[in-house]
């Protein structure tokens, strides 16, 4: 279906390293990157452009302009978001959507990786001591840093300093001109391999779900869309929070399938149970 097509990766920020051949040798497809194409239209995570849709639309939107500009039917996009996990108290979280689009065999498929592998932070800083602390414990130089007047003002803010001569430089320029100093994690990919790390991860996951079939129609993306509770305690047989089964549906043809046990195990221990462990 995808072999020796043409396949746009939308991006500026060199994704197409970690993404690129993972997606050729699964697909057999072209891939390719329009460098005119500036994604940081559609936002900056250092706030130059704010976005202005969640990210599924983000990359949607991203994909489709990438197609249309290089009049290819085939494409893939990627888009990030980070902050606090959404169930684990003060971690911090790289959350990864990718979008992949065949306009051909009018395909839509996503993928989601949900990681705490992530350098992500920031801080007002006042002295050189305090910046130098930031910068190991931001896995600097191998990840650039941002330094400017605020949290919020990115007046001469300088992106992407992965020296120490510089980022010494910067921070005595803006504390001398200002009196004060923001520092923050480039997210960027190719200025975070912390991240690339993870696209690399949600790449793979996509390939997974690409090559997951309908056992009706076979249209690829057949994966998961729901899930059920109620995986019987072991003790006492009631039905526990945890996952008891998995269903699929196929979005051509809507084919359903309900896989149980999908954590290979067919009850829950009793500290997890409710009714056993209230």
């Amino acid at each position: 279906m995808f072999e020796g097509r043409r396949l746009i990766i939308a991006t500026k920020h060199k994704k197409e390293t970690v993404i690129a051949p993972l997606l050729e040798e699964a697909l057999g497809a072209n891939c390719f990157v329009d460098e005119t194409f500036d994604t940081d239209i559609l936002g900056t995570f250092s706030g130059e452009v704010e976005r202005q849709q969640d990210p599924i639309a983000t990359a949607r939107l991203k994909c489709l302009k990438a197609m249309e500009l290089n009049k290819c039917d085939l494409g893939i996009a990627s888009e990030g978001s980070f902050g606090s996990h959404p169930s684990m108290a003060f971690a911090s979280a790289d959350d990864e959507f990718l979008m992949f689009i065949d306009k051909k065999n009018d395909l839509e498929i996503i993928a989601r990786e949900l990681s705490t592998d992530t350098n992500f932070n920031g801080k007002p800083i006042k002295t050189e001591k305090e910046l130098l602390d930031f910068a190991e414990l931001a896995k600097f130089p191998t990840h650039a840093l941002i330094l400017k007047k605020s949290k919020d003002d990115i007046t001469d803010m300088a992106k992407g300093i992965m020296n120490f001569d510089t980022l010494k430089s910067v921070f005595q320029n803006l504390q001398d001109q200002y009196g004060s100093v923001f520092v923050e994690t480039d997210m960027r990919a190719m200025h975070n391999p912390s991240r690339m790390l993870v696209i690399e991860a949600a790449t793979k996951k996509l390939i997974a779900k690409i090559k997951s079939t309908c056992p009706e129609c076979e249209t690829p993306g057949f994966g998961v869309t729901d899930l059920k509770k109620g995986l019987p305690c072991d003790l006492c047989g009631m039905p526990t929070q945890s996952t008891l089964s998995l269903i699929k549906t196929c979005k051509k043809c809507k084919f359903t399938k309900e896989e149980l046990y999908p954590n290979d195990k067919k009850v829950e221990d009793p500290m997890y149970c409710d009714f056993c462990n209230p």
